[in-house]
């Protein structure tokens, strides 16, 4: 199986990356969709990096069998 070409490169998530922290923010985390976008999310990065643990216990007991 031959590799795919890449959707980004290492040097447009740094650019990226500086452009947030050189205007004052703070990355909290940063994610790549499968078709190459980049999201930066701007804020304070959480001890585990996803959902806040009281959001995430209401999505597990609305969604629980």
């Amino acid at each position: 199986m031959s590799r795919s070409v890449a959707l980004f490169k290492k040097r447009d998530i740094a650019a990226a990356y500086k452009a947030v922290t050189d205007a004052g923010g703070e990355v909290a985390r940063i994610e790549i969709d499968r078709d190459g976008r980049i999201v930066i999310v701007i804020g304070k990065p959480t001890e585990h990096g996803g959902a806040r643990p009281a959001e995430l216990d209401a999505w597990m007991a609305k969604h629980a069998r």
